[in-house]
């Protein structure tokens, strides 16, 4: 009783087109949640995201939930999610991609899931990290370690968003850090982040991982620019 008149005072909105959400809706409005463009990607390993990190980096699979591009129904989602506190949407893009991922067999050789992570500065600003939900959803699912302690960013680099793609593509490898190698050695890591554009915040990251004894890497993002 007290969440339904609480509900009548403080309704919660769709996070991309601010209308009212009924009961049985949940962060994004039905009508806003058939607009999302989905790339079906997790069923074909030889996809773009795969492709965009040929000769670049050693990927066993690589998979994006969505596909982004600029003013799209994507962006305003990610954006509210990034840059307007919407902590939800994360979680609920990864429990949605579950559904995605159980049909398909390669998930169930991954033994950790590892987020990109934020250096502590912006998350203290943000208060969370964007890709926590998306990644604890699917670690909790598949009953995998979500491992958020070896890979560490050790610089308060600024946000790529509004850089042009060659700078994207300027990352170095000292912005990031390993700790405590010994929990992955010898895993297959499935590598979380939240938007695929030049590939190159995964590809450093990846890069530095493969230092760990006999690791195995993998990709999942919630979306790919095109």
């Amino acid at each position: 009783m007290l969440t339904d008149l609480f509900n009548l005072f403080f309704p919660k909105t769709c996070a991309v087109c601010r209308e009212n959400l009924i009961s049985e809706e949940a962060v994004i409005c039905t009508s806003c949640l058939h607009q999302l463009p989905l790339t079906n990607y997790h069923l074909y390993n030889e996809n773009t995201v795969k492709k965009v990190f040929y000769g670049r980096v050693s990927v066993v699979n690589a998979t994006s939930f969505l596909y982004f591009y600029k003013n799209s129904i994507t962006q305003t989602l990610i954006h509210a999610l990034k840059y307007k506190g919407v902590e939800e949407i994360s979680a609920f893009l990864g429990s949605w991609y579950v559904e995605k991922l159980n049909e398909t067999s390669w998930v169930t050789d991954i033994d950790a899931i590892v987020p990109v992570p934020l250096h502590k500065k912006r998350l203290r600003k943000r208060g969370y990290n964007q890709v926590e939900g998306f990644g604890k959803a699917l670690a909790t699912h598949f009953s995998l370690p979500y491992t958020n302690d070896v890979l560490i960013k050790t610089s308060a680099t600024r946000t790529q968003v509004f850089k042009s793609r060659l700078a994207r593509s300027n990352i170095q490898t000292h912005n990031f850090a390993l700790k405590n190698k010994q929990k992955l050695a010898g895993k297959h890591i499935l590598l979380v982040d939240d938007i695929v554009t030049t590939g190159a915040t995964l590809e450093t990251c990846a890069n530095l991982l493969t230092e760990i004894p006999d690791v195995k890497i993998s990709f999942a993002t919630m979306a790919i620019t095109i």
